[in-house]
């Protein structure tokens, strides 16, 4: 039977705080049972569950897709080459749309800089998406009321 870890072992190995352990845990990225001591253990391939969350986060990529990528997989051992292939490919789409959004707004901002608006309310930046700015500045979606002007 291979070697179960302690939680001080997998923070120490993994470089993840022991809080961080109980997190992931609490939201179902990782699992751990507890031994005749009442102690948490936790099986080797833990190790490399937190090495993906590790790399998903340095990306941005949100727990909750880690989790659903984690889903998948059978328990009790770590992603396969094949596997780990499926994961980054989805998120590389993600990521993708994430960088052109950010190349977007990047550009977005050297025009901004020139503009001199200095005003908030009109921004594309600070005010994406504002389809009824065009009709000037206050409320727009009121409906009109007659003979009170």
């Amino acid at each position: 039977m291979e070697k179960e870890l302690a939680v001080g072992e997998v923070a120490r190995r993994s470089g993840v705080a022991v809080s961080a352990l109980h997190f992931y845990e609490r939201k179902g990225l990782i699992h751990s049972h507890r031994n005749a001591g009442n102690q948490r253990r936790y099986a080797r391939d833990v190790l490399r569950r937190l090495a993906v969350i590790r790399v998903a986060q340095r990306l941005g990529i949100p727990l909750s897709h880690v989790g659903d990528a984690f889903s998948v997989l059978p328990a009790g051992r770590p992603p396969t080459r094949a596997e780990w292939a499926r994961m980054s490919a989805r998120w590389r789409a993600e990521l993708d749309r994430r960088i052109e959004a950010l190349q977007a707004l990047r550009d977005q901002l050297a025009d901004c800089i020139g503009c001199g608006c200095l005003s908030l309310r009109r921004c594309r930046l600070s005010n994406p998406h504002d389809a009824l700015g065009v009709d000037g500045e206050g409320a727009r979606r009121l409906p009109a009321l007659e003979g009170l002007d």
